[in-house]
């Protein structure tokens, strides 16, 4: 296992993704769609952050707690791209980009979840 939360390479994506989605934020149509900004900006930190605080906890099934959080981020996230999109902040292009990382970041976190699962280790660390 890992030592450190920045040697999952989910993690590492999740990161990415979150960046691709600040850099989309920063533009002047979402400076006047505030609410819209502020959603979809904490829901891309959050899915790198569970993942980060899930790392911390004890156990295996602790960690998995936190993956299904990042995971129903990712969803949260592409669901604001969308509204994003159809609010003309965005293209189908970079819509389709940044659901893409965050459908694979999703995917990754499934397959660490069914992992921990399968391990069940009490004690991690």
């Amino acid at each position: 296992m890992a030592n450190s939360v920045d040697d999952f390479e989910v993690y590492q994506k999740a990161v990415a993704a979150s960046g691709g989605v600040s850099k989309i934020l920063q533009r002047e149509s979402f400076k006047k769609d505030l609410r819209l900004r502020e959603q979809l900006g904490s829901a891309s930190e959050r899915v790198a952050s569970a993942i980060s605080e899930g790392f911390e906890q004890s156990t295996d099934r602790h960690f998995a707690q936190y993956l299904y959080r990042a995971r129903g981020s990712t969803r949260e996230v592409r669901t604001q791209l969308i509204v994003a999109r159809d609010r003309h902040h965005i293209n189908e292009s970079e819509r389709l980009e940044l659901t893409s990382a965050y459908e694979e970041v999703a995917r990754m976190a499934t397959g660490l979840i069914r992992y921990l699962e399968r391990e069940d280790r009490k004690h991690r660390r």
